[in-house]
């Protein structure tokens, strides 16, 4: 253990726990003791961390997204009772740069999520079922294969030598049939759940969303069905956000959100503009009245994504003519 010892006065005051996840080890920092440790990124690591929490009153733990290397972590510490939440590593980044502090260590990105937990106070939210993160492993691991595919296609495209373009055609083979595992990968892990396989149904009933952006969709959007359309729109980045200062009223854009999704959102849209009647002429009206082509496709998307969160939330699938 590093740092100053922690007076026993201070330890009933309610604390903040900012935690920086590599992949072999955890930084930590207790706020406003001041308290910071190092453990390993492993099921003793976590046991050590644990016991030491365990005589504190925490009020937040917060630790950065890092694909999966904060997951055991995260279902750890919140199977021990802690409030865990989880955040954009540049939140707590752009909070030490606001401040001054420009160095970047993890002992310091640890402080400061601590930090940012005691003055923000993000919520707390409990890990994602295990079949889901399994669920975005698969659709992760399909996206990247898809990649690698357009890759070899514009090799092959601009090649001119006969072995290369031999060589190119059969790591493209190759790659194809990666997918088709995938996707029946995909599809099993799917049907394995009731409710999972329903909600799968529920998205590909609507004209526009096909089997892959239902599944991205139900991996990387677990609020669909219990958020609002507001909240959804933000957690996807299709909601305008207001740029006025004084009596400046100045042109709302929009920006952020999950990046998988919105990608995944992006191509329904496409699809949805031209096969989902209401969305088509939707899509129309906006046209007509002069919108850009890219707003117009930002509020299918954003139409899509709310169409989405209100028939799970009512279980029901999609029909022309709604209830």
């Amino acid at each position: 253990m590093q740092g100053k010892d922690m007076p026993v006065s201070d330890a009933m005051s309610a604390v903040y726990v900012g935690v920086d996840v590599c992949k072999d080890w955890l930084d930590v920092h207790v706020h406003p003791q001041g308290l910071r440790l190092r453990v390993g990124n492993d099921r003793l690591g976590l046991r050590r961390l644990k016991k030491t929490l365990a005589g504190l009153s925490v009020a937040r733990v917060v630790m950065e997204a890092t694909g999966k290397y904060h997951r055991a972590a995260q279902r750890s510490l919140h199977a021990a009772g802690l409030a865990v939440a989880v955040v954009d590593p540049r939140r707590a980044r752009l909070l030490a740069q606001a401040i001054g502090q420009h160095a970047k260590t993890d002992a310091i990105d640890a402080r400061f999520l601590a930090t940012m937990g005691a003055m923000v106070d993000p919520p707390a939210r409990e890990p994602p079922p295990r079949l889901i993160e399994h669920l975005a492993e698969l659709v992760a691991a399909r996206r990247a294969a898809t990649a690698d595919r357009a890759a070899l296609s514009n090799r092959l495209t601009a090649t001119t030598i006969a072995f290369l373009r031999t060589e190119l055609r059969r790591m493209r083979a190759s790659t194809e049939r990666h997918i088709r595992r995938l996707d029946a990968a995909i599809a099993q892990l799917v049907e394995s759940d009731p409710d999972l396989a329903r909600r799968h149904a529920i998205l590909c009933s609507i004209p526009g969303i096909g089997t892959v952006t239902a599944a991205t969709f139900l991996a990387g959007l677990s609020e669909l069905g219990q958020a609002s359309a507001k909240q959804l729109a933000m957690l996807v980045g299709v909601a305008p956000i207001a740029n006025d200062s004084g009596d400046r009223t100045g042109q709302r854009k929009v920006r952020g959100g999950r990046r998988t999704v919105r990608d995944a959102a992006y191509m329904a849209a496409l699809s949805a503009s031209r096969y989902n009647p209401a969305l088509a002429s939707f899509a129309a009206r906006l046209k007509a009245a002069g919108k850009p082509t890219k707003l117009v496709l930002v509020a299918v998307m954003r139409k899509l994504v709310v169409l989405a969160n209100t028939l799970i939330a009512g279980n029901r699938l999609w029909t022309p003519n709604p209830p």
